[in-house]
């Protein structure tokens, strides 16, 4: 599908949100589209033989466009990020660490004028980055430090469900990857409907913590 499928999903996933909350002359699919073509202008293999693409991304507008982009920024970064993700699973590209995007102004620019950089960022200590996708749509980015999930309050990924221990499992950093835990919860804890006690997790893979269902995904 390449660059008219990341389109698109851009277009869907974003245009089709925020169509109404600005008039700005600049449209964020364009940025997308640009966004995408840097992705695979600088793709290069890396020490393991795989497909690589900057995952750190700088888009800078003008005063006008920054004004109308205001309300929805975080939104719009965000989801520029998830759909450089898509692309990059698409097209088989690896990042070096978590995806990033970054709106900035630039006072010489005028509406509907912008510029993009791209680079390659790696992760905090080495980790290429990663986070977990609730049943409600939440992203939980992963740091460089243990996750806990469960009912308990004070996890770092908080599940109000009955059928989830308070603390039912813990997301460890294991060299560029991570490798979930379960911790001894009363319901276990399954990887792709699999229990497991601990496994090194992929792209894609579907964790279930209790009843709940949740989506890992490598940045």
């Amino acid at each position: 599908m390449g660059l008219k499928g990341f389109e698109r999903r851009l277009e869907r996933l974003v245009e089709g949100a925020f169509a109404r909350a600005f008039k700005s002359s600049l449209r964020p699919v364009e940025l997308g589209r640009r966004l995408v073509r840097e992705m695979d202008h600088q793709r290069t293999v890396n020490v393991q033989g795989a497909m690589a693409a900057p995952n750190d991304f700088t888009v800078t507008v003008g005063p006008e466009d920054n004004t109308q982009f205001a309300e929805i920024g975080d939104s719009l970064s965000q989801s520029l990020a998830d759909a450089a993700r898509d692309h990059a699973r698409e097209e088989g590209y690896v990042f070096m660490g978590p995806v990033e995007v970054h709106l900035e102004v630039d006072p010489e620019l005028g509406p509907g004028s912008f510029s993009l950089s791209a680079r390659f960022k790696e992760g905090v200590a080495g980790t290429a980055g990663g986070s977990l996708l609730l049943p409600d749509g939440t992203r939980i980015a992963l740091a460089d430090a243990v996750a806990t999930i469960g009912r308990s309050p004070d996890c770092t990924v908080h599940l109000a469900d009955s059928s989830v221990s308070r603390r039912h499992a813990e997301l460890r950093p294991a060299g560029d990857g991570w490798a979930l835990v379960d911790l001894g919860s009363t319901n276990g804890t399954r990887v792709n409907g699999a229990t497991v006690t601990e496994r090194r997790l992929k792209d894609g893979d579907a964790v279930s913590v209790g009843d709940v269902q949740l989506r890992f995904e490598a940045s």
